[in-house]
């Protein structure tokens, strides 16, 4: 018997310019307002589960260490933005994975996605493991603690949804944490420019969804964000099966709504026949846990 969950990946360019809108609060505005438009347009696809993009109320403000985006950081879940998207979830009877950034109290901030369930219940947050810092403008540790809180797999409606979050992808060993914590979809919301990343993006997922017999549900931003110019967000959000194949791919230029069927008993039939988990040797892998010098 199938079970099909119908999923989707939106992406987006940031709607204000940044190098003349200087208020961080009129970007948060003006993208709720773009998000809530692609998530109607998904609700009207017959979409189950949307995922929205990495920090998707502002641009990548991470090109630069300024304080004065730390007014667009917000509790979770109680922030405003947040109290939008589970009205929006229960509208549209539709799980939500929705990243922002997250306000603990002063001085405590976080990469965050909060997941919400398809009658506007929410479910809990993921934050963001792997901060980067480098060339050539992802400047995240300025902004952002490592994530606390592990590798949460939270059961909604529909299915049992993992978030992995940009940076994140690169590590394999949260990416199977997920799958032993039960993880049917993961999901990765992404900011990630060419040239830099384009030549892993359909690499290291993929391997992932293969080697931990998962759905993965990637998503990027697009365009290019002035006064910065660090790279063209490339777009190109997809959504992969167990056995790697790209299911649905968005365009690298234009806002899009990328919709595909996962049909979730797929999992079982491939982890049948790959036992990756019955052949695992967890008292052999003590040394990946050193810290080393």
């Amino acid at each position: 018997m199938s079970r099909v969950v119908r999923v989707a990946v939106i992406q987006s360019r940031n709607v204000l310019d940044p190098a003349v809108e200087l208020d961080p609060l009129k970007h948060r505005d003006a993208n709720l307002a773009r998000a809530l438009e692609q998530l109607k347009e998904a609700a009207r696809a017959g979409v189950q589960i949307a995922c929205l993009q990495e920090i998707f109320t502002g641009p990548y403000f991470c090109a630069e260490q300024e304080d004065r985006w730390f007014a667009l950081a917000e509790p979770v879940p109680d922030g405003p933005t947040l109290d939008v998207i589970a009205g929006a979830a229960r509208l549209h009877n539709m799980v939500i994975v929705a990243p922002v950034f997250e306000r603990v109290r002063a001085g405590v901030f976080y990469n965050t996605a909060a997941v919400f369930d398809a009658d506007g219940a929410y479910l809990g947050k993921y934050r963001k493991h792997h901060i980067p810092h480098c060339k050539p403008g992802f400047w995240e540790k300025y902004y952002f603690k490592p994530g606390t809180g592990g590798y949460p797999v939270f059961d909604t409606a529909y299915g049992k949804v993992g978030v992995y979050i940009c940076y994140d992808r690169h590590f394999p060993e949260g990416a199977r944490a997920l799958g032993l914590n039960g993880a049917e979809i993961v999901f990765n919301p992404s900011a990630t420019t060419r040239g830099h990343s384009d030549y892993l993006w359909k690499l290291e997922q993929p391997a992932h969804a293969v080697a931990n017999g998962y759905f993965i549900a990637a998503n990027n931003r697009v365009g290019t964000e002035h006064p910065w110019d660090i790279g063209h967000f490339y777009g190109s959000s997809y959504l992969c099966d167990p056995r790697g194949r790209i299911l649905a791919e968005g365009p690298d230029d234009e806002d899009a709504v990328v919709v595909a069927d996962l049909d979730l008993e797929l999992i079982d039939e491939v982890r049948a026949h790959w036992a990756f988990y019955r052949d695992r040797r967890p008292e052999t892998y003590g040394p990946l846990a050193d810290q080393g010098e």
